[in-house]
This record gives structure tokens, sequence and C-alpha cells, in this order.
């Protein structure tokens, strides 16, 4: 079978960068095109001489002209960037928007925490995501989950990586009902790449960032947040407008490594989650997860580290009981850059293309 072209607008980014990776090693795609903004007619092999297979492209222009002709786009732009963009697209082909733009729901919450045009959702590439609970034969372990909704779909929105790491951890809880959901309060430490590639941070990477962590996005200002909210109404059966039934404090940190989230997640017990017992509540994580293949709930004990899942679409999740603040705190280790953004793309544009949903993708990660 001939492979699926593929043409990567944000090539020398972060994002972009790991996509044309992972792509360049899959199966199933060739990477045909490549194309940026300030490195248009730049050799791709000056800024990813990682993947030397790809040395002969050129970077070219980000316009519609230069992405249709293939049969998959991916667009790693900042937010407000890709929504004009997509809408001159042809629509017979895949688009995956790697950014914000596509991602909400509710123009609401676009409003607050971005501001700009507000553009139609798309389909959310979050696989493992819970829509709601449900008995069946068709049931996936019990749950309804979005990876459902991908199969022949042309338009797919990537989740935010801090968002797949709060996610990931905590909405086994909020689907059962274990914990409270206005008390909901996560802390992250992520790496210097989660927060984006720009020159400032480029050149004092090493001086700003060794030995020391610092927050950002503090005061529930944070653009992940109401992504975080409409992902874990989702996972309680409710529809996006009801993410106000949900509150979360919300801290990331960054920490001097150059990739990798690690989110602690905690939220008081509900009466349920106070009625069951330590492996009781273990066991809803890894029924959750029971089949999710790129899904490790560690075993009792054992806690989440971002070096074990580095470089790959891997998630290592452990639950505990704090029973002295009557807290339940979910941990969740992933790549950001893969896991979080360009691995779960991959993975949700397999499922789309009728793929097999690990095809070009690692479940492990590069550490010893």
């Amino acid at each position: 079978m001939a492979k699926y072209s593929v043409v990567v607008a944000g090539a020398t980014g972060y994002a972009g960068g790991e996509a044309v990776r992972i792509l360049a090693e899959h199966p199933d795609f060739d990477v045909a095109a490549v194309a940026g903004r300030s490195s248009v007619s730049e050799p791709f092999a000056r800024h990813m001489p990682h993947i030397p297979q790809l040395a002969d492209l050129t970077i070219e222009a980000t316009t519609p002209e230069t992405l249709n002709g293939h049969d998959v786009a991916i667009l790693a732009l900042p937010h407000g960037a890709s929504g004009a963009l997509a809408a001159k697209l042809d629509p017979d082909m895949i688009v995956v928007d790697l950014g914000a733009d596509h991602r909400l729901e509710e123009r609401a919450a676009w409003d607050k925490f971005y501001g700009g045009d507000f553009y139609a959702h798309w389909t959310y590439g979050m696989p493992e995501l819970i829509i709601g609970t449900e008995v069946g034969a068709d049931a996936d372990g019990g749950y309804r989950r979005q990876r459902s909704q991908l199969p022949g779909v042309k338009r797919i929105a990537g989740p935010g990586c801090n968002v797949t790491a709060v996610t990931m951890a905590m909405q086994p809880g909020v689907a059962q009902g274990l914990i409270e959901p206005q008390g909901i309060v996560a802390d992250l430490a992520v790496g210097y790449s989660g927060a984006g590639k720009n020159l400032r941070r480029t050149d004092l990477l090493a001086a700003e960032a060794f030995g020391s962590a610092r927050a950002y996005g503090v005061g529930g200002g944070h653009r992940h947040i109401p992504e975080i909210l409409q992902n874990l109404a989702h996972a309680a059966g409710l529809e996006a407008r009801n993410a106000e039934d949900f509150a979360i404090g919300f801290t990331p940190m960054l920490v001097p490594m150059a990739r990798g989230i690690l989110a602690c997640v905690s939220a008081p017990l509900s009466a349920k989650g106070h009625d069951l017992n330590d492996d009781e509540i273990r066991a809803v994580w890894t029924g959750a997860y029971q089949g999710q293949e790129f899904v490790t709930v560690l075993p009792a004990g054992e806690l989440p580290a971002t070096q074990n899942v580095l470089g790959s679409n891997a998630v290592q999740l452990q639950v505990v009981v704090d029973h002295a603040a009557g807290r339940l705190l979910a941990i969740a280790a992933i790549d950001n850059l893969n896991r979080g953004t360009a691995g779960q793309a991959v993975q949700s544009l397999n499922i789309a293309l009728g793929l097999p949903e690990d095809a070009g993708l690692r479940k492990i990660g590069v550490a010893p």
C-alpha cells in the first residue's frame, strides 16, 4: 500500500519537530514537505540534524498552497494561527492541529482565556479520554471513550500537554464520583520545552534553568485550565457547558529538564470515595486503564518518573490516598512533546485512518 503523504507546518518548533521525527519512522507515512515562517528556504537539516533521512527537504512557506495536495497536514502553530489557515485547506485531507484553536467547545471559555477569533471545535484527539460510563459488549473497559469518535474524521484537535497529564491522572476518580469536583489541585513539574520555544528561552536556557525551578501561568490564568475542566466534565458524562461544575487550582512549574511532565493531582474524597479502601480505589484506576496499551498503572508503592517515559507515547500513573488529609492523590508522568503533543496526535491519526493504533509509536521510554 502506498504511504500517506504528510506535510508538517511549524516543523522547526518543539512540537512540529517531534511530529516530523515520529512520522519519519512511521511505516505508513511519507513526510513530503515541511513548512515554517522565519526559516523559509533554509535546509531542514540545519534545524533538525537528528532526522538525517529528511535532510534533502527545504523549508517552505506556511501557506494553503504548500499544505494542500497532501493526504495529511500537521499544524504545529501558535494559538490563533491555525484557525484561519485551516479554513483554506482541502476538506478531504486530514488536518491535525497541535495548537489550541480547535480544542475548546464553548466560546465563553475561549474568550476568557485566549481572546480573538473563535473557531469551531474539532474531534478531540485523546483516545483514552473517558466520555461516560457504559455497559455492554461495545464498552471499552466499562467506559465510553473518545477513541470511538475518531475513525474516519478529517479534522483532529490535539490536546494540550499539561491537559493530557492532569486528565489521565484524575479522570477515573471523576468518572466514578470518588472526589469532590470543586476541590481539585494540580501541581506540575514541567520541562522547559513544555513552555514553548522562543529566542529568549533558547539563548538563556542554560543560564536560567540549570539548578533552578520557577512557577509560571499562576493565579488561575493558564490557558490549559478550561480544556482540563472540559475534559473532566466529559469524564463525568457531562457536556462541556458543565465544566463550571469543576474547579482546579493549577500551578505548573518549570524545572531543569528539557522535556517531561510530572503531574501531582489531588482532590478531597467524596462520600463514595471515603467508603472505599485503598485496594478498591486502586482497582478503579487499574480497571479504567485495562487494555489501554500506552497507559501503565504502576504496582502499589512505585511512583511515576519522567525519565521512564521520555521519547515515548506512554503514560505512567499511580494513585494513593492521604487518609490524614482526606484527599486522593493521582500522579502522572508523560513526555510532553511525545505523549503530550506529537505522539498523541499520531495515535489519533492512526485511528482516524484505520491503522494500528500503536503504529510508529514507542510504548517504553529511552532511559536505561
